[in-house]
């Protein structure tokens, strides 16, 4: 009974870290939904052999004029997987989930099956002579066999809110979806060769869709995902677009009754409105880079297939903040592969050519384009376009692999980039500094409590850095959450007031945020990200960046004093504390200092073991914070750190 409790608990707290959100973050803006309705898109939408770009199974010269140059590579890539050996995902598998809360052991061999699977596929149409037929239909069979394609993570939504998968309850979650949408594509290319061996197998996969997707998307409103039933407050994050579109797919390939198919297109249209209505006007993705695919890029995908399958006539690639959303991740690219990295993405993650230039050129944007070729490095050949379960995505990138040469490769050169909704702020100066910091609420997507933190590169290496996150156990999303530390405001650069750190929740937040990008300044008050107790009046934190250096202000006013003040500042490279107020940090070759009062702090440097490879695979086995610990406690006051090249 005890374990069903901690279960039980996981899933209310898993349901309140989705839902419970600063109610100001949503916009009903409804774009999908005003550009048609149900019986209007009885008419818009196209049939299969009307809007499917790709080439039929049979029709051997257009697949091997649509693969190319990346026949071979792909006919290899799935040779590999000739004599693959299917894993089977054990029931304590799914179980561990509860006992530990580990997620991997689940995951492994499951995404090795998916990874098989969709290599075996790609191949056989690419080749077309049945040399894989084998293989696809074992994989097939194995995977219809399975009571679930929901990870161990996501079945404690079920109503038995346990892991283990519930036979009376269907859930759609990120793999199940993804599952769904790659089969439908290999029953819609291969059904009528997999009669040929026996009518079963294609009946049985299509079968399987139809009840593990499309049955219970239609019956059920209560997805937490879907957002259907939206209320004030609540979040929607890169689930909704990511489940979408799965959807979608599966609808537009395997529904033949017109009237119901527009009637599942329009569910998805007004659940994936809600992801629209959610995001900011200035369509910044408060996950980060990391999530940026899963979140506004799924949403291109949404929009794309749904372009497709209307023949342009619904489509809302024009809209400003459909723009914006695309745009925020080439403005948050730094530079040789680090990025901005907020809340649970990593500093390393550069972003997939193929769907940031197609993104690109759906909304017009250049910078877009532009930046998708600079992200292959100098390459005159892209070669690495296998998504695994993906199929739409490699299908695109098939197609994108030459074209995304067809633009000059750059970065957006803009000085600035500013969301004043979503309070981001990056800036860049002459001598290669590149600033970001944010202001925002302690309850945001993936959210850390990191309100007025900031990070800091020069010549695109980063000094001062947001330490991310470590591998995702069944504590990541629960009531233990906070206390896992990358989530806590002392690993940030923030500082500890009166001994206490800031809070989760949506009414600790940032106020009184301003950028003015005349004297190139950030500045915030971060006051009310910490608790009453605390006993903060004002806490204004101010960010300049100079042409040679950031200045780094915090003004504040107590009521009380309880504990001195610490200033915390995490870093990648070792610090080394010279005796008169200055820091020097060396890495790679690259010297920064940093200047301080040494009459105001005492200085700790504290190293930081990095066992958990998500994180040690960016940074490498430590990285360190320092801890400026105030040596005299007073009411009011003011302090200054200034950051410069060696």
């Amino acid at each position: 009974m005890k374990l069903v409790k901690i279960i039980a608990h996981f899933f209310v707290v898993f349901l309140l870290f989705f839902i419970s959100i600063d109610a100001s973050a949503y916009d009903p803006r409804n774009l999908l939904q005003k550009k048609a309705t149900v019986n209007e898109l009885l008419s818009m939408l196209s049939t299969k052999s009307e809007w499917i770009k790709y080439p039929a199974y049979q029709d051997r010269k257009g697949w091997d004029a649509y693969t190319g140059n990346l026949k071979l590579k792909l006919i290899q890539d799935g040779e590999k997987n000739l004599n693959y050996t299917w894993k089977v995902v054990k029931a304590t598998d799914y179980l561990e989930f509860e006992k530990s809360g580990n997620r991997t052991i689940m995951e492994n061999p499951f995404g090795q099956n998916n990874n098989a699977l969709s290599s075996l596929l790609y191949a056989e149409l690419a080749e077309g002579q049945g040399r894989f037929m084998n293989q696809i239909i074992n994989g097939i069979w194995h995977t219809c066999e399975m009571s679930t394609w929901v990870l161990s993570a996501h079945l404690p939504v079920q109503k038995s809110k346990r892991s283990l998968p519930d036979i009376k309850e269907e859930i759609i979650d990120l793999t199940s979806g993804d599952l769904g949408s790659f089969l439908s594509w290999t029953w819609y290319f291969l059904h009528d060769e997999l009669d040929k061996v026996n009518p079963s197998i294609a009946a049985r996969l299509k079968s399987n869709i139809q009840q593990r997707i499309l049955v219970p998307y239609m019956a059920r409103d209560d997805y937490w995902w879907q957002a259907l039933n939206y209320k004030p407050g609540m979040m929607v994050n890169n689930w909704n677009p990511w489940c979408n579109f799965n959807v979608l797919t599966c609808f537009l390939l395997l529904e033949e009754n017109p009237a119901n198919l527009a009637k599942a297109v329009y569910k998805t249209m007004r659940s994936t409105d809600q992801f629209i209505n959610y995001v900011k006007e200035d369509g910044a993705c408060e996950e980060g880079p990391s999530y940026w695919g899963h979140a506004a890029g799924k949403m291109y995908d949404y929009l794309q297939l749904l372009h497709d399958a209307t023949k342009g006539k619904l489509s809302i690639f024009d809209e400003p903040i459909v723009k914006n959303m695309g745009e925020y991740i080439a403005r948050s690219y730094v530079g040789n592969g680090w990025v901005v990295n907020f809340a649970d993405a990593s500093a390393k993650a550069g972003g997939n050519p193929g769907l940031i230039f197609r993104y690109g050129k759906a909304v017009n944007s250049n910078g877009m384009q532009s930046f998708a070729n600079y992200l292959l490095g100098g390459k005159t050949q892209w070669t690495d376009i296998n998504e695994s379960r993906d199929f739409f995505r490699t299908m695109e990138n098939i197609k994108t692999a030459s074209d995304i040469f067809s633009v000059k490769p750059s970065l957006l050169s803009e000085k600035f980039s500013w969301y004043p909704n979503t309070e981001f702020c990056y800036m860049k100066n002459n001598n290669n500094f590149f600033f970001a910091s944010k202001g925002g609420y302690n309850n945001e997507s993936h959210n850390h409590n990191d309100v007025g933190t900031f990070s800091l590169y020069i010549d695109t290496l980063p000094v001062f850095i947001d330490a991310g996150v470590g591998t995702y156990t069944r504590q990541t999303f629960s009531d233990e959450r906070y206390t896992i530390w990358t989530m806590q405001s002392d690993y940030h650069n923030l500082p500890m007031i009166n001994g206490m750190p800031q809070k989760f929740g949506a009414e600790y937040k940032s106020s009184n945020v301003k950028f003015d990008e005349a004297h190139s300044e950030f500045s915030m008050n971060i006051a009310n990200a910490y608790t009453k107790e605390t006993g903060v009046v004002d806490w204004n934190r101010k960010y300049t960046l100079t042409e040679k250096s950031l200045i780094i202000e915090d003004q504040f006013e107590l009521n009380a004093l309880k504990s001195p003040n610490q200033i915390h500042f995490m870093t990648w490279a070792k610090p080394i504390i010279s005796d008169n107020g200055l820091v020097t940090l060396q890495k790679l070759g690259k010297q920064v200092n940093m200047n301080y009062d040494a009459s105001v702090f005492e200085l700790k440097i504290e190293p930081i073991i990095l066992s958990d490879t998500r994180l040690s695979n960016v940074w490498g086995s430590e990285i360190y914070r320092m801890v400026f610990t105030a040596k005299k406690q007073t009411l009011k006051g003011k302090y200054k750190f200034a950051i410069s090249k060696g």
